[in-house]
């Protein structure tokens, strides 16, 4: 009885996948309106100057951390639901996930490029003379460090997964 109720309490997992999902919906669905909002007031009210090209580059890099954050929930959603639920549910093959490591590595890489597009936000609004972008940069560059360190030990740290078995080829299809 303990053992039926441990198997099928990988089941809860199916909250964390729900949740993430209806998050990467969220998000994605609010990017997507912010998107339009921002093209059309780009489109209606032009500001051709420098200061305008600023604000508009702000604007759509901000929504690109919004897509990345939407990415991340959808991949940890999809990664969760393949590994407790079932194993060989079809995704895209780089989208397969082997294991906890592997999601965890799949997750880091995609906060990496995040924060790097945060700051990249941060560095086009930037006035010169304005010091506090050297103290972003220095907070930033540690914790990417170490999340780029983390990929690089776990990708020399484990073998590839075992490729899948070729599908037998019939008689018409070979090579003669």
């Amino acid at each position: 009885m303990l053992s039926r109720l441990l198997a099928s309490s990988r089941f809860l997992i199916l909250l964390a996948v729900a949740s993430s999902l209806l998050g990467a919906f969220v998000v994605l669905t609010y990017g997507i309106v912010a998107t339009v909002v921002a093209a059309v007031n780009t489109l209606v009210y032009p500001d051709f100057g420098p200061y305008g090209a600023q604000k508009v580059s702000v604007e759509f890099i901000d929504l690109i951390d919004l897509f990345l954050l939407g990415t991340v929930l959808y991949i940890f959603a999809l990664g969760l639901y393949q590994l407790f639920i079932n194993p060989k549910a079809p995704m895209l093959p780089w989208l397969h996930i082997h294991s906890l490591e592997h999601l965890k590595e799949k997750l880091l890489g995609t906060v990496v490029v995040l924060l790097g597009v945060t700051f990249l936000g941060e560095v086009v609004e930037w006035e010169p003379g304005d010091t506090s972008i050297l103290y972003l940069g220095l907070a930033v560059a540690p914790v990417l460090l170490a999340f780029v360190l983390m990929l690089w030990l776990a990708g020399k740290d484990h073998t590839p997964p075992p490729e899948p078995p070729a599908m037998p080829m019939n008689s018409e299809h070979r090579e003669h």
